[in-house]
Formats: structure tokens, sequence, C-alpha cells
């Protein structure tokens, strides 16, 4: 299959969905976690993500990690997430499902987009009920060098994504597995498929009959099991782009 299948794999689906992985974003100069460039190969990442160690040094996580999520607001949608984002306006892919927490499948056009690992739109307090800081609020103060902190305790706010060692968002996760029993087609696109439950997602859609078509740069357990698979994101989504038409 060449893009211009896909594309009409993609048109003539009955519900068409996509997952999304961090491969999506390094196009917008967002490093991926496992990729050749990825955060893990110079940061412990696993550390900055890690709810105990966030319980015991809060800002750990606000030092390392306003350099790749605080600075969000200067960071633009890629090819991919405007694509995505004219193919839902079309009815063509009917939700976007990310594990990413970079808020740029909305800044793309994407309207129905499941965050099933969390998402830093908001910040709220883990002692006081109803404490909540938005993301714009809470940036500013981390790229000044603060941490937005509870008015009422004085704690630290964590931020609304979800770190090792804490479940999923239910109603999310949910979602995602609703709408991946509901695919005839599923685009896994920019993820390896590592981080379970997310990574078990597209078997949702193989076991109802559905199709799932790979566009990854790294192999994925579900290779052999797709219908097809393409490599390089920005060339795919760039083809895809032109076939769209304006």
């Amino acid at each position: 299959m060449d893009v211009s299948g896909l594309f009409e794999r993609i048109k003539k689906a009955r519900y068409a969905v996509a997952l999304t992985g961090a491969g999506v974003s390094t196009l917008s100069g967002i490093r991926d976690f496992r990729g050749k460039n990825g955060l893990y190969n110079d940061m412990d990442a696993e550390k900055i993500f890690d709810i105990d160690y966030f319980m015991k040094d809060p800002s750990f996580y606000y030092n390392h990690a306003g350099s790749f999520i605080y600075n969000l607001d200067e960071k633009e949608p890629s090819l991919v997430h405007t694509v995505l984002g004219v193919m839902e306006k079309r009815g063509l892919v009917r939700a976007v499902i990310t594990q990413n927490i970079d808020l740029l499948h909305q800044k793309g056009g994407s309207v129905n987009v499941i965050e099933v690992h969390g998402s830093p739109r908001v910040h709220y307090c883990l002692r006081c009920p109803g404490v909540r800081m938005d993301f714009e609020e809470a940036a500013a103060l981390v790229r000044a060098g603060k941490l937005p902190v509870c008015p009422r305790c004085g704690g630290v706010l964590k931020p609304a994504i979800t770190f090792f060692g804490e479940s999923l968002p239910a109603g999310a996760l949910r979602d995602a597995g609703t709408e991946a029993q509901k695919a005839d087609l599923m685009l896994v696109l920019g993820t390896s498929l590592q981080v379970y439950p997310a990574a078990g997602l597209p078997d949702y859609t193989l076991r109802n009959g559905g199709e799932v078509i790979i566009v990854n740069n790294m192999p994925t357990h579900l290779d052999s099991r797709a219908a097809a698979r393409f490599g390089e994101l920005g060339d795919v989504f760039g083809e895809l782009e032109k076939l769209l038409g304006p």
C-alpha cells in the first residue's frame, strides 16, 4: 500500500480513529522519550514523572520539566497535527486518542481529543479539593523560576498528567476503549506501542475485525498484524496533505 492507497482506505472507512504518541510532536521540536534522541538518553525521565518522587520533592519535576512542558505555548502544531485536524473536520477521522501531554492536537484543529495520559491544562492541589490553576498561569510561574502553590495550604500543585505510579484517568481510558472498539480503521502514529494500557488499544480494533495501519520510524509489536506500515510521519502526512487538497 502506498500513501494514495492509505488515503483511499481512510476515505472508505466507516469509523476511523487515530492513536498518537510522542513521534507526532517531534516535528514540532518536542523530543520524544524512547527515540534515538529521546529524553531517556540524557535525562532521568522516569524520576521526573514518578509520583512518589513528586511527593518527596515536587521541585525536581518543575526544575526538569520546564524546558519541554512549560514552554508549550511557544510550540506550533506539526503537519501531522494539522492534517488530523482537517481530517476530523471533514469527517474522515472521528477521534484522536493521544498519549501526548503537549496540547498540540487541539492547537492543530482536532476537537475530539482523548488524552489517556492526562494533561497539563489543569494543575491541582493534592490536599485541598477544588483548588485548580490553569496551564497558562502555572507555566508563567515555572518560567519565572517559581512553583505553582495552593493558596489554601501552601502545598505545591501537581499537573493533571498521569505520573508513574498513578492510574490513568478512568474517563479518558473508557472513552479511548470505546473509540477503539467502534473503529474499523485505527491509524497508529508516532508511537512504539510500549506503554500499556494505551499500547493495547489497537488490539480492541483488531479483535472487532478492524484494521490497523502503523506510521512510525521504529518497529512495534503489532507490525506483523498491521494492514500496512509506513516509516516517516513527515513524508506520509506531506503526501496526505496534498491528497486532501484545499
